[in-house]
């Protein structure tokens, strides 16, 4: 096993290949193709949360010079791929995609009801704001916590006939009010928005009637491609989506979003390219967000420290036309050995529009409950939480009753309290003071599941070395291109700078979005056997050749070149063996696809934070003083840009303990934050020092790569452990988040 520091200076990784062209602006986002004949477009959002259209007045706005077009439900095109129209009093059923410029019907405030197009963004935004819209509106429902008695199964969950989010049982819950130690609390996470720098963008562009071009900020250009086929009855390889540069996503680019529908449906109906980019107040409403969720967890436990029962019950927010699942619940039926336990997830639809999947959905919110939760119960029993922890390690799955794949988070608990030296830590809250500060120690355990998706890539080696290697990934900040240009390399024995990784593009081979943290495993898996293909190939090639004069046996590639076959074992260079087969290129193409490891394993990436915090004893101010994370994610691919993502994680999970809150006023269903300036996010000075650190030993069951996902578990748990050591600090359990000074004084 080898344990490996981010902060060592003799770490040997790549620096990110895309690094030069971002910083010297050479990197094309999606709002800066330049495409000639290009016309803008700026939304019109409805001004309330329930209702209908009554009238829309436009002559105002396409009396500005330059309108070309105000488009709404009264003359929008007719998208073929929608069903017909339906009545005007008629809403859509739960489960439907919400359908921009469809109907007269209001759904959420800052629903796009118009859109200007104008020949410059400024005509357009000076028109926008001249189109008067007349409402009929109805009383409208978005309080979370005055709504909750509303809450249901999701009907889709009520449908499927096996369904991870459906009511779970393991042993007899009833075993909590026996216990001898009990914790029964709730625990409440608000709205939260992505809120990344780059703002959504799209331009459109119909070549032809039957050909269609987007460059759009999404994190899959796959399924945009296969939406919008469907949508405007096309072939699919007649649509081609672009997005090779992203400036942030966090989950808020993984759907077709309706302004990029309202984009493509304008290019259309003017035949001409459509630029649409949403303003940051619009961010708040276009492209989803965490849900508001409230949890309830009890625990019980023996006075020695062993878990007894558990029962986790969730209330998520969605829309009133969609539903929205996350996995609030589940880890508590894995991390743990606990032999009785019941979960329980409901959703709660209210007049806003749908959330999505936010950097660690799910277990992101779920994990602040649980590990909040399990540092109450240590308090209770008067034992230190990693002690807690360590004494119900799940030394196998408890709910699927099978072996890990791999598992070192027991490890990761050992290394990162060494590192930030957690035997300091002090049982009793407030006890402890450094200049006039209060200090607290506190710490949570990590987990997020294993995704891999059937993936294929393309690699090719030139006349020349250089090596060219082909999916249609995503890179929305992570460093996919480095990552893959390290795994092309080491397969080819070719120095990393040959290498050139092409991504972002719908052309290329079949890949999954960046979510779900399955980027690495299932992508990386990919290139990983397309390049070892194209190895087998060139070693192929070298033994026809005259120089092999060795008998077949162990060969090697190395510093591109074949060893192990010519007679002084000088090795055959890939140039000389194109060269001799008379090639130009020489070229594989494989897919990697998960196979029945499923089936014999449970797969999931484990990890731990422990966070040191100040807090003014006189304001409530909580400053994060310190941080060690530590993760057990398999084989380490490039640790530069891995300690980008668990430092990112850190920093994520500061703005979502402390700061980040999307405040609604509930007269009017409609967010009161709709800039940075009120949706607070870290700045530099709210990032203390993190060390990074990993068990770098592969998960020889997940794939051919060993390795799994980083991106997601480094937010998981963070808030957790912030809360905790607030605590710590303080002796005041926060149990909603943001921990903001008033909770405190």
């Amino acid at each position: 096993m080898k344990i490996q520091s981010l902060d060592n200076p003799a770490d040997n990784s790549l620096s990110r290949v895309d690094g030069t062209a971002k910083v010297t602006g050479a990197a094309t986002y999606s709002a800066e193709y330049a495409v000639p004949g290009l016309v803008h477009a700026v939304l019109v959002t409805s001004t309330i949360a329930k209702g209908s259209i009554t009238a829309i007045d436009s002559r105002e706005a396409e009396a500005v010079p330059g309108v070309l077009a105000v488009i709404s439900h009264i003359n929008a095109i007719t998208v073929p791929g929608w069903p017909e129209r339906k009545q005007p009093a008629e809403r859509a059923p739960v489960g439907t995609t919400f359908r921009v410029f469809y109907d007269p019907l209001i759904y959420f405030d800052g629903q796009p009801v118009a859109m200007v197009v104008a020949g410059t963004r400024e005509q357009a935004m000076q028109a926008a704001a001249l189109v008067r819209v007349a409402y009929q509106q109805e009383a409208h429902q978005t309080h979370f916590e005055k709504n909750t008695g509303k809450a249901g199964i999701p009907t889709n969950v009520q449908r499927a006939q096996s369904s991870p989010f459906q009511d779970y049982e393991r042993g007899d819950t009833r075993a909590w009010e026996q216990a001898e130690v009990r914790i029964d609390a709730g625990y409440t996470i608000p709205t939260q928005h992505h809120q990344p720098l780059e703002p959504h963008a799209i331009i459109a562009v119909w070549e032809t009637d039957e050909r269609l071009t987007v460059y759009d900020k999404n994190q899959g250009v796959k399924s945009a491609q296969g939406q919008l086929a469907q949508a405007f009855k096309l072939p699919r390889e007649n649509v081609q989506v672009v997005a090779k540069y992203i400036g942030g996503a966090f989950g808020s680019g993984i759907r077709v979003w309706p302004h990029t529908m309202a984009a493509v449906m304008a290019a259309k109906q003017l035949k001409r390219p459509v630029k649409l980019v949403l303003g940051r107040e619009q961010m708040f409403t276009s492209v989803g967000y965490r849900p508001y969720t409230r949890q309830k967890l009890s625990i019980g436990a023996s006075k020695d420290g062993r878990l007894h029962a558990m029962v986790h019950e969730g209330i998520g927010q969605t829309s009133m036309y969609e539903e929205h699942l996350e996995r609030t619940v589940l880890a508590t039926r894995a991390l743990y050995a606990c032999p009785n336990v019941s979960t329980r997830y409901r959703l709660l639809p209210l007049d806003v529009n749908t959330p999505t999947w936010m950097r660690g959905p799910g277990d992101a919110t779920g994990m602040f409950a649980l590990e909040s939760a399990m540092d109450e119960l240590a308090f209770a029993l008067k034992m230190d939480p990693l002690e807690l922890r360590l004494k119900n390690y799940a030394e196998s799955d408890p709910e699927r009753n099978l072996p890990w794949s791999a598992k070192a988070l027991r490890e990761c608990y050992e290394l990162g309290a060494a590192k930030f030296r957690w035997e300091n830590r002090q049982m009793e809250p407030a006890s402890v003071r450094r200049n006039g500060m209060l200090v607290g120690y506190g710490m949570a355990s990590s987990l997020y599941g294993f995704h891999r998706h059937p993936s294929k890539a393309r690699a090719v080696m030139h006349a020349d070395g250089s090596v060219t290697v082909e999916s249609a990934t995503m890179d929305i900040g992570p460093g996919t291109g480095t990552a893959m240009t390290r795994i092309a390399a080491k397969v080819l024995g070719v120095n990393a700078g040959k290498v050139h990784f092409e991504l972002g593009h719908s052309r290329l081979p079949d890949a999954p979005g960046q979510n779900g943290s399955s980027t690495i495993p299932s992508v990386g898996s990919a290139v990983h056997v397309a390049c070892e293909a194209l190895k087998s190939k060139l070693i192929g090639l070298a033994r026809q050749m005259p120089e092999a004069k060795k008998p077949e046996g162990q060969v090697a590639v190395k510093d591109g070149r074949v060893f192990g076959m010519s007679a002084g074992d000088e090795g055959i260079s890939f140039t000389d063996i194109l060269k001799y087969h008379h090639l130009n290129e020489l070229e594989a193409t494989e897919e990697s696809k998960p196979g029945t490891e499923r089936d014999r394993y449970s797969m999931y990436s484990f990890g731990c934070h422990f966070v040191e915090v100040e807090v003014n004893p006189l304001t409530g101010e909580v400053r994060v003083t310190r941080v060690v994370t530590c993760a057990d994610v398999g084989t380490i691919i490039n640790y530069k840009t891995a300690r980008s993502q668990s430092v990112g994680g850190v920093a994520g999970g500061i703005g979502m303990a402390l700061m980040e809150h999307s405040v609604m006023d509930h007269r009017f269903g409609r967010y009161v934050t709709s800039d940075l300036a009120g949706y607070h996010i870290p700045v530099h000075a709210d990032v203390p020092p993190i060390e990074v650190y990993y068990i770098d030993k592969p998960d020889p069951h997940v794939n051919p790569i060993g390795s799994k996902g980083l991106g997601e578990i480094a937010i998981v748990g963070v808030a957790g452990a912030i809360a905790n050591a607030v605590f710590n600090a303080t002796g005041k359990r926060i149990r909603e988040l943001p921990i903001t000074p008033d909770k405190l004084i």
